[in-house]
Formats: C-alpha cells, structure tokens, sequence
C-alpha cells in the first residue's frame, strides 16, 4: 500500500502564507520582503532621532506614534511568521525567530521600563535578509561557513577563555600585593580589572603601577597580550578552513520550521525533518 503524497505547501493557505513571508520567489513574497525591510530601516532611524533630546522636545508625539505604529506591524508579522510555519515553536528558538521577537518587545517592556525602547535597534539585525531578498547566495553560504566555523570553535575558545579569566586573576592578584602602597589599587578586583584592561592590550591609563616590581609585572604582561589575542584568531581560521570545504547552502526556507542554511540537494530540514 502506499503512503498518501504529503500536499505541497504551496497549494494550501498556509503554504501561500509561507511562501510570501519566508521566499522570495515570488512577486508577492519579493514585495513584502522589500516592503519590510524599508520597516525596518525607517523604524530603526525613528529610534536613533527620538535619542535626540532637540529633536524629541519638538516632535517626540510624532516620534513615539511612530514607533508603536512600526511596533504593531511587526507584531502582526511576527504572528504570520508563526502561522505560516507548521512547527511554530520551532521557528521560534531559531536564531531569526528570536530576532523577530526582540524587535517588538522593546516597546512593550518600555511601558513598564521608560527608555527600553532604545533598545529597539535591534531591529537592524533583521537586515540580514537582505541577502536572501537579492538573491546572494554566495553570501548565505559564506554566512553558514562562518556559522560551523564558529560552534566548531566553541569548545577550545572556551577552553582558551578559561586560562585566560585564570591568567587575569592571579596576575591581579599579584599586582594587588605588589602595589599595597598604591591607591589605586585598592582591592583584588580593581587589580583583575587591570590585568584585563593590560592583557587586552587596550590600556586606558586609569590604573598604572608605581613601584619597579609592578611595572616589570605589567610589561610581562603586556608582551603574553600579543601572544594571547592571536590564539583565537588561529583556533577559527582553521575551524574556517575545515568548514570550507563544503559549504554550499541554498536561500530556501524550511516549510516546517523557517530556518534557511540547507544544502542544497538536502530532501529535509536539518532542524526539524519537515520535507523541503
């Protein structure tokens, strides 16, 4: 016996939905993906010109009328976004969906919060649809050779960061003591907020040693931070490598789930199984 054919997305509403909001194969789908992106970036300059204190004593009705009217928009999207989709909660825990959904709570913390709508910047992330919308996918594929590099590197980076938050504090440590005599630093954590600040190379100046031994301590110091920034930079560069060996990914959307990133013969999604 064999098993009944799965319906195409498409000949259902909710495909239809689908293929609107998530591809961009289509003129309808092409247009709303525009149409939101020019949301976006309006909605993100409303916020950078309501921070202007000039600007919001004149015009901060218009400006906060805006932003609510921008903020209402995108919570209807975001909802489509949850009904075209046929496993919501999915879609939901994906690096998008949660973009999506820090876009629009920002106005509704800042009734509880004043001044969380700052935070609705944020948005901007949102423009990384671009690169579906026009059609780049030398860049989605760059982007997912990027995305493996990084979770490959995710265990000796965080390896690396351990020996380092450990170097910074025995050298504060160290410092602490070596500088009694120093106001400056007064405490155990002012000396590890000094090793980072010298081991990073950054060097604000703000806290500087006095005494021979300590100013021998912090060219040491300063010498490993050279050292020390370069170990990242090779733990990726190889994860990058290995991940470039196969890294063509199609713009396609998942049915099932709306995450992007497959390969491009891939029958199923790599997140949710849903057929493609």
């Amino acid at each position: 016996m064999s098993l009944p054919v799965e319906q195409k997305p498409a000949s259902t509403a909710r495909g239809r939905l689908h293929d609107i909001i998530f591809e961009s194969d289509t003129r309808a789908g092409r247009a709303f993906d525009v149409a939101l992106l020019w949301a976006v970036i309006l909605s993100i300059g409303t916020v950078l010109v309501e921070s202007v204190a000039s600007v919001r004593a004149d015009h901060g009705e218009l400006l906060r009328a805006l932003e609510w009217t921008f903020t209402v928009l995108f919570t209807i999207e975001y909802a489509l976004r949850l009904v075209a989709v046929r496993r919501p909660l999915r879609y939901a825990t994906t690096f998008l969906g949660v973009v999506d959904l820090l876009a629009i709570l920002p106005t509704y913390v800042s009734l509880l919060v004043p001044g969380a709508q700052a935070l609705l910047v944020l948005r901007i992330v949102r423009l990384l649809r671009v690169f579906r919308i026009l059609k780049l996918a030398n860049f989605l594929s760059e982007a997912e050779v990027l995305k493996r590099a990084l979770r490959a590197s995710r265990p000796k980076i965080t390896v690396f960061l351990g020996a380092v938050l450990s170097l910074v504090v025995i050298m504060g440590t160290i410092m602490y003591l070596v500088e009694h005599d120093n106001p400056r630093f007064d405490s155990i954590p002012r000396g590890i907020y000094w090793a980072i600040v010298t081991v990073t190379t950054v060097g604000f100046g703000d806290i500087t040693p006095q005494s021979p031994l300590g100013q021998m301590f912090s060219a040491l110091l300063m010498i490993m931070g050279y050292g020390i920034l370069a170990v990242p930079t090779g733990i990726v560069s190889v994860e990058l490598a290995a991940a470039s060996r196969d890294n063509a990914v199609s713009g396609q959307a998942c049915p099932g789930c709306g995450i992007e990133g497959h390969q491009i013969d891939a029958a199923f999604c790599r997140r949710c199984g849903h057929a493609m």
